[in-house]
This record gives C-alpha cells, structure tokens and sequence, in this order.
C-alpha cells in the first residue's frame, strides 16, 4: 500500500517507534529512522522486510540538527511522505520539586521537536498533494496524572498541534492525526515498573499489575504492533478524511 513513500520515524530505534516504522515498512514504506542506543539490530529488522532504510542521528531537542535530518531525508529520498513525531522522554517528580531544566529538556523533545519536524516537512508534502503526519502522543494528552507535569504539559501540546495541523490543511491531502497510547511496556515505562517495585518491594510482574491496575481498565499493555497497526490506518485510502483525531488506545483509561 505504501510502496514508493518514504517515513521518517523519530524515535525509532525501540519501543512504539520503531513498531510503527515496521508496520510502515510492511506496508513498503522506505524508512528514515531517528533514535539513541543500538542501532545495528532494529535497522536489520526493518531492512528484512525489503525497503531502503537510513538512519539519520538528530538530537530531537536541537532545532539545527532537526533541520539537518529533514535535509538528509530530501537528499536521499526527495522528501518525508510520512512523518511520525514520537521521540519522546520522561521525568517524574511533584511541581515544586521538578528540576526547572528537565521541564525545559521534555518540551523540547516532546513538543518542539514535533513542531520543527511538522514545518519543515509540511511545504513538500503541500507542493506533492499527499501525506501524513502522524502525532505519538499519549493518554496524557487527553487526561492528567500527578507528578507528571511536564510530560503532560506537552503532550496537550501535541494534541493542540495535532488540530491546528489538521485544520490548516483540511482542504489538502495532506493529514495529521494524534496516536495517544495507554500503558506500552517500552524500556520507558519499563522504567516506571522498576522504580515502582523498588520503591514497593514488589517483584517486577507484581509491580506491572500493580502499574495497570491504577489506570487501565483492560489490565494488558497496549503493544507496539498494534500502534504501527493504526498508523497504517492512517495513511491508508480509508483515513483520508480522519483528521485531527487524539486517538487512544489506552484499555478504557479515559474512559472512566
């Protein structure tokens, strides 16, 4: 369905990221993918599926280097069809403790970041007549949860970001939508049940029931395969007027 188009996934080299750019790669979308750590292993995944694959390493929360990987994209594909805005960080702590430079690293990397990527692909995808950009926010895009200011902060920020991307190109083809996932076992949430069984003294599975439990109503994880799944949907003929969505997977979360 996808074969010819070009996604640039940030965030791309574990967790939902690198979900969603295999669903996009099984789909024949060629991938440019964006991330820190290992490298070598999650660009063999993708490559096996038959598409072109590259890796460009910007650091999502430097406006310079975001510039610099939307060039290499240009230069080696023509332009980004697919854009998903997913590199993302967190840092829990309550307001009058949060340290004033965390606040300042999540919302440039969870927000900004999705704004420089979205203006600077946005003229190409114009000039062609299609495509899509696709938000990973979260379930704190929609609802609140203590000690998570920043994090929340900003992805209300990428569901706003998400609406008046939609809305200004509502009469185009080209589309933008938010993914906002529940619970995902991501080495990011992987994090939080550590910290949580150390705190507790529970044992690692203990302390992930206990994690669901507080919020989910589903009590399972939302995966990366099913993310990639709906991301997909996005970009096929039938989300061709689904626009502006804050789309929850999230087990019934906000729901309650």
């Amino acid at each position: 369905m996808l074969k010819g188009k070009t996604a640039l996934v940030t965030g791309s080299t574990s967790g939902i990221g690198l979900g969603v750019a295999k669903a996009l790669a099984a789909q024949g979308a060629n991938i440019i993918m964006n991330g820190f750590g290992d490298v070598a292993g999650p660009k063999a995944e993708i490559t096996a599926l038959g598409v072109k694959v590259t890796y460009h390493g910007a650091d999502m929360s430097q406006p310079a280097e975001i510039a610099a990987m939307m060039s290499y994209a240009a230069e080696q594909f023509g332009r980004v069809d697919i854009l998903v805005n997913n590199a993302g960080i967190q840092h829990v702590a309550r307001i009058e403790n949060f340290p004033p430079e965390r606040w300042d690293a999540i919302m440039a990397i969870n927000l900004s970041s999705a704004f420089h990527a979205t203006r600077l692909a946005l003229p190409a995808m114009q000039a062609a007549g299609w495509g899509r950009i696709i938000n990973v926010a979260s379930v704190h895009g929609l609802v609140g949860s203590a000690e998570k200011s920043a994090y929340v902060a900003a992805k209300h920020g990428v569901v706003g970001l998400t609406k008046v991307t939609a809305l200004e190109n509502a009469t185009t083809g080209v589309t933008c939508n938010a993914i906002c996932p529940g619970w995902v076992l991501t080495p990011l949430v992987q994090k939080q049940v550590d910290a949580k069984a150390a705190a507790l003294g529970l044992s690692n599975d203990d302390a992930k029931k206990l994690l669901l439990g507080e919020k989910e109503p589903s009590q399972q994880f939302t995966t990366p395969e099913e993310l990639g799944a709906l991301a997909v949907f996005f970009c096929s003929p039938a989300g061709n007027n689904v626009r502006g969505v804050a789309w929850n997977m999230d087990g019934a979360w906000t729901a309650q």
